[in-house]
């Protein structure tokens, strides 16, 4: 564990999405890694000059800087993989 992976360290999740998240997240105490597993899914980050949206397919992965809004849409089922630090983050409604 590093300095980087926060107080708690971190969380290993996978998840499999059937539609769009409802919500926008932020995790302010580190960076959080989303890698794709199967199917394909649209990030959306909220960066200073607007939201840029990226499509990753499986076996692709993207990285959610610290303190940046983001949320997912997805077409048909995908299941991501997310390492996640443990505490910090913060939810609001879509």
């Amino acid at each position: 564990m590093s300095a980087r992976d926060g107080a708690e360290g971190r969380l290993v999740m996978m998840f499999t999405f059937r539609e769009p998240s409802s919500t926008w997240e932020a995790h302010s105490t580190g960076e959080e890694l989303v890698v794709c597993v199967a199917g394909s899914l649209v990030l959306h980050q909220e960066l200073g000059d607007g939201v840029r949206s990226t499509t990753i397919k499986s076996g692709e992965a993207i990285v959610n800087p610290p303190g940046v809004w983001h949320t997912m849409d997805v077409e048909a089922p995908a299941t991501a993989l997310f390492i996640t630090p443990s505490s910090g983050t913060e939810v609001r409604p879509r």
